[in-house]
């Protein structure tokens, strides 16, 4: 039963078919606590969208007319850091998903997934977003994301930042991460600063990401992983 005094989970979606986006709209329908506020027909408009109604989640595909979906995450990701996005498309491409997970993106579903799971996904992102990546792609593109080499940084972090980096992915906040290390606040802070300078990050959330797609942190570690 869903609990009546949760705020609302605002919603933007992006797709060029209005048949989609219609659909997308009765399926999060059915969800208590779910509320569509914005659609966006192209790249352009998705960004500006959201950058005027600042939702918490964007539904983006990643066929749009206008700039490439890695442009438009990098936008939001800048802009609205806060709106946690989720790629809905029918390319199961473990290249696009390395590239869109890297760019920000909270999650990356097939449009062949059940109403049940995309209500899952939307919750998760939602409820853990600085820990969770959300995949529902084919084994084998779970398989060849694993494979894949991570891409150069600025600088390879080292063995402490990596340490303070994986317990952040444990949802810790600063406090208890520098209790578990028995190092202070200010160093974790210190760490963070150089993690997120090498990853070219911009927040705990795209640092977890960036460093997710890189293959610095296991995959599976950081949220669910549907495989169909």
């Amino acid at each position: 039963m869903s609990d009546p005094s949760a705020p609302t989970v605002r919603i933007c979606l992006a797709d060029d078919h209005t048949l989609m986006r219609d659909g997308l709209k009765e399926v999060l329908g059915t969800a208590p606590g779910f509320t569509v506020v914005g659609e966006a027909s192209t790249g352009t408009e998705a960004v500006a969208l959201v950058t005027r109604l600042r939702p918490d989640v964007l539904l983006l595909d990643v066929e749009m007319p206008g700039p490439q979906a890695s442009e438009v995450m990098q936008q939001i990701v800048r802009t609205v850091p806060e709106t946690q996005v989720i790629i809905l498309t029918m390319h199961d491409d473990p290249d696009m998903v390395y590239e869109l997970l890297e760019a920000g993106a909270a999650g990356y579903l097939l449009k062949t997934i059940l109403r049940e799971e995309l209500i899952a996904a939307v919750h998760s992102v939602v409820r853990r977003p600085s820990d969770s990546v959300v995949l529902v792609v084919s084994r084998r593109t779970v398989e060849q994301l694993h494979r894949q080499k991570p891409r150069p940084h600025k600088a390879q972090l080292t063995d402490r930042e990596l340490e303070v980096l994986r317990l952040v992915a444990e949802a810790l906040s600063n406090a208890q991460v520098a209790a578990r290390l028995f190092i202070t606040e200010a160093t974790v802070k210190r760490h963070l600063t150089n993690t997120y300078a090498k990853l070219d990050a911009v927040s705990r959330v795209d640092a977890l990401r960036k460093a997710t797609a890189a293959g610095l942190i296991e995959l599976r570690s950081l949220g669910l992983v549907s495989v169909v």
